[in-house]
């Protein structure tokens, strides 16, 4: 049983080498001693009457008894670090910092708008944003949350979705469209030039369309691959070939005539955004704030 002060601290220090592996770079990271690091485990070990961690001249890993105390301390600290920070940030303006990994696409469509607003709001939460389209365990990279569509979340992560499901739509410029001749239904897309998507778990996206109740999937042809929407619509504003992508996306260039639906009949309701995070962990009252600021803020999707 925990009884004081101390043993607290111990149990905060045993999490920092569990997740460093390493007494030395915990000791670093600490600002003290390995020898020192090393007797305060002992001591904690003589204490609790079991074995907590496994010590090789290269390395540390926690025993099963270890594991399951380090999750357990995990779970704890990240819950007394959640009610701090939400206390400093309602009471004393002092709200921690939040790091979460960013769908590209996202970037755009959610945190721009949002960020004016947000910085207003909450001035003394430290935000860092990380962006790239390849899905991201979280947890393991140190981050608080992701953003990625909510199909592509793995079932034992929390998912919260902060959109309405999304509309995908194939487009091209005016120009390729009266070169290659105008698709009217997804199969045509087969005998032209398509921007081939590679998702952010490798594979080649089959396209998705639908209709009514007429739902077909294309394996589309096309000599360019890209993992990046940017790529893509450029590629399609070039007059390159017919790209996928958000509507949401490729609005603006609809709009001033410089793309066009390419099968103006058809297109795919997906999932919406969500943010994801472990289902282990207490949610930091930044991303909270920044969740709520988000859907107050997000236009609806239709």
């Amino acid at each position: 049983m925990v009884s004081n002060r101390n043993e607290l601290s111990d149990l905060a220090v045993f999490l920092q080498i569990v997740r460093a592996r390493s007494f030395r770079k915990a000791a670093d990271q600490l600002e003290i001693s390995v020898s020192a690091l090393s007797h305060r485990m002992k001591a904690l070990e003589a204490r609790l009457g079991v074995r907590l961690l496994n010590r090789t001249s290269r390395s540390v890993s926690p025993t099963a008894a270890g594991s399951a105390l380090a999750e357990k301390v995990s779970a704890g600290l990240d819950l007394i670090t959640s009610g701090l920070e939400e206390l400093q940030g309602r009471f004393s303006g002092i709200a921690g910092s939040v790091r979460i990994n960013v769908l590209r696409d996202a970037v755009d469509l959610l945190l721009t708008p949002v960020l004016p607003l947000f910085r207003e709001r909450y001035p003394n939460i430290e935000l860092e944003i990380a962006s790239n389209d390849y899905f991201v365990d979280v947890t393991a990279e140190g981050f608080d949350a992701g953003l990625r569509y909510a199909g592509t979340i793995p079932e034992d992560m929390i998912a919260v979705p902060v959109t309405e499901a999304l509309n995908w739509v194939a487009v091209a410029s005016p120009a390729y469209l009266a070169r290659s001749g105008r698709p009217t239904k997804p199969e045509d897309l087969l005998s032209h030039n398509c921007i081939r998507i590679r998702t952010g778990r490798g594979q080649i996206y089959h396209w998705e369309f639908e209709r009514g109740e007429d739902k077909r999937q294309i394996d589309v042809p096309g000599a360019l691959i890209s993992g990046s929407t940017d790529v893509s619509v450029s590629a399609a504003l070039s007059g390159i070939g017919i790209a996928y992508c958000l509507e949401k996306v490729a609005e603006p260039h609809l709009r001033a005539g410089r793309l066009e639906r390419a099968v103006p009949d058809w297109s795919s309701l997906g999932p919406p955004l969500a943010f994801y995070y472990s289902s282990r962990r207490q949610v930091p009252y930044g991303l909270q704030a920044l969740i709520q600021t988000i859907r107050e803020v997000q236009p609806r999707h239709r």
